[in-house]
This record gives structure tokens, sequence and C-alpha cells, in this order.
């Protein structure tokens, strides 16, 4: 066995989201071969890659059916999270991947969905921030049992930086970290918009696959302030199946998909798509309607991220600190653990066949 009949077999192995082949992609390395023994190291897109598992068996398989049946072979996994910014980096400068989660009303349990979301990202290995952009209603402090708690200031190349909190793995940053909870944020459009700006200019991020953004609902002000201070890698949308919500997901996604905001879509999730009793694992009571939000995808030519179910444990956890990714049942597990996997799957797919995103130019 030589290297070139290593490379020559696993040319027949395709990256399943990114339709070529591994060795066209340039994700095999470290190739070594001790008579029978061949390894390898298959360089991942993301640590959070939910094919892994497959493309190990494909490697293998063909190896012993190409090159030698008496080949044991060792798949060795890395990771370079895939990242398209062109930007100049001033902002934000470790950050790979910026993902907004968005909905057009409040209710929908967008916020849960962004916690579970980067906390399902930070479990399969990847380094994830997420920024409570949500001014009026911060979430985060709840979510993650971290009220009362303030963030430190360091220095940092000569200025003072405000230093995320960690919580289970991740990196957070919310207005309620910052002011009292029992004092309204009672500020008009521009200083709430300067607040948005701070968390990108004066908060040590550090380096992360992906940042996480929970916005506020709707299509306003912070939305375009965003967009306007850095490049977004992508949006996620989330809606429950009931027509009203959809009503205003689908303004949401007139949004994103306008010339003058073009942020692509990573795909759209349905939150309390169906009620799933603890004591009744295998019942489904679609309480809001039946795949609203799927209907809504097919549409729009959106992809479907998937569905979450009601599930008591999922609300006990956001107000207990204990999220649905941390917790243990595995239903809610399952459901926000396949949604990540979906959505992760996506924004490679985004890297990789779509330009980079341009920050939005708002003419006043």
């Amino acid at each position: 066995m030589t290297e070139q009949d290593i490379l020559k077999a696993l040319s027949n192995v395709q990256e399943p989201d990114l339709g070529k082949d591994l060795v066209t992609l340039n994700m095999i390395k470290d190739i070594k071969i001790d008579g029978n023994n061949v390894s390898f190291t298959i360089v991942l897109t993301t640590p959070a890659c939910p094919v892994k598992d497959m493309m190990k068996t494909a490697c293998i398989n063909a190896v012993k059916i190409l090159v030698s049946k008496e080949a044991n072979v060792q798949v060795d996994f890395t990771s370079n999270t895939t990242t398209n910014r062109k930007d100049a980096q001033q902002l934000l400068p470790g950050v790979k991947n910026i993902i907004a989660v968005v909905s057009g009303k409040g209710g929908v349990g967008k916020s849960t969905v962004a916690a579970n979301l980067a906390l399902a990202f930070a479990k399969e290995g990847a380094s994830v921030g997420l920024m409570d952009a949500d001014i009026y209603g911060p979430s985060v402090p709840i979510m993650f049992g971290v009220r009362g708690e303030r963030p430190m200031m360091r220095d940092v190349d000569g200025k003072g930086m405000i230093i995320p909190l960690e919580k289970y793995g991740i990196k957070l940053m919310s207005i309620g970290l910052l002011v009292d909870e029992k004092n309204a944020v009672v500020w008009r459009g521009p200083m709430a918009s300067s607040a948005i700006r701070q968390f990108v200019t004066d908060v040590d991020w550090g380096a992360l696959d992906y940042l996480v953004i929970d916005m506020p609902p709707g299509t306003g002000d912070i939305h375009l302030t965003l967009m306007q201070t850095v490049p977004v890698t992508g949006v996620v949308i989330v809606t429950t199946p009931q027509n009203v919500a959809l009503a205003d997901a689908k303004k949401g996604i007139a949004m994103f998909g306008q010339a003058q905001i073009n942020v692509p879509i990573i795909g759209l999730v349905e939150n309390m798509a169906y009620f799933t009793p603890q004591e009744l694992p295998e019942n489904k009571y679609y309480i809001f309607g039946k795949e609203g939000g799927k209907r809504l995808a097919d549409e729009y030519d959106l992809p479907f991220l998937g569905q979450i179910p009601i599930v008591q444990s999922i609300r006990e956890g956001g107000d207990s600190g204990v999220p649905a990714m941390i917790g243990n049942d595995a239903l809610s597990l399952k459901a926000f653990e396949d949604f990540a996997a979906m959505a992760v799957r996506n924004i490679a797919i985004r890297n990789a066949k779509l330009p980079s995103t341009q920050m939005v130019e708002v003419v006043e």
C-alpha cells in the first residue's frame, strides 16, 4: 500500500453536505502506513460535525475494498471551522461565524432556541459565545443561572474591555448582567443600538467558532445596527406553528431576503411544534397546529432545521438556570441536538457555496 493508493481510494468518499470528495476538499492529512496498518486524519469543517461517523465508516470501507481487505484502518479527526469572513476583522477578529437567531414576534421561544443552540455547538467541541441582544427583555441571566453576577473588566491592548461570564462552557454577555433586573431599560432606539455596538466593540469575546446572538423580536433598530456593524454569517428564524406567528415570521424572512439586507438564512426551526407529556413520551398533541413552520420553510424554499416540542422540562430548565441541553430529558435533548446538527451543516454549506456577507449600508 502507498499513500497514493490511499488517496485514490478516499477520493471516492464524498463530504455529504459539500458535494465533493474528501481529497478534493483537502480534508485528508497525516497518512501513515506501516505494513497493513493505515492511519490518517480527517479535517472537519466544524468540531460539531454531525456526519463524522458516517465519513469514518465510508473511509474504512473505501480502503478495505479498493486497496486491501487486510488493512487495519484508523481514522482520526481534527477540525478547522470554516468561515467566510472577508472583512478586515477589526471587530470580533477571532470570531469565525456570527449567527443571529431571530423571530418575527415575541413569545415563540427564541431565547430558549438560541441558548440551547449555543450549548449544542459547545457540547460537540466548538468554542461558542452567546450574546443576548434583547435589550428590553434579556433572558440569558435567568436561563443560565447567573442572575446578580457582574462581568469583570481588564486591559486588552491598552483598552478596557468587558470580560464575558462563562457558564456551561460558553461565554455570555447580556444587558441583564449590567443593569439591575428590577429596573426597566427605558431607552430610545439609538441608546439600545449603542449598547449593541458596545457588545461588539467593548467585549473581549476572544477566539470563537460561533457567536450566537439572541436578537430582539421583530425587525427594528437593533437588527439594522448589528447588520451594519459586523458581517453576520446567517440567521436562524424561529417560529411556532400557528398562523399568527407564521405571518410575523414572513416579515423576518422578507427583512433578511431584501436587497438592502442580504443576509443568508441558515434555516427555519419550528418551536412548540407539539406537546408531549412526560408520562406519555410517544404521544404528540398539536396544540398550535401541525407543521406550520415546515410549510412556511417549503413556501420560501428555506432549509427546515427541525421541530422542538413543548416539554415541561424545557420550561423548567430555562427558569431554573439549567437549559435543556444540560438536563437529562431525552426527548428535549434529541430535539435540540438534531436541530443544531442541521444548523451546523447548513452553516458549512453556506460558507462553501455563498459569497461572504457584506456589512449592510442603509441609506437614511
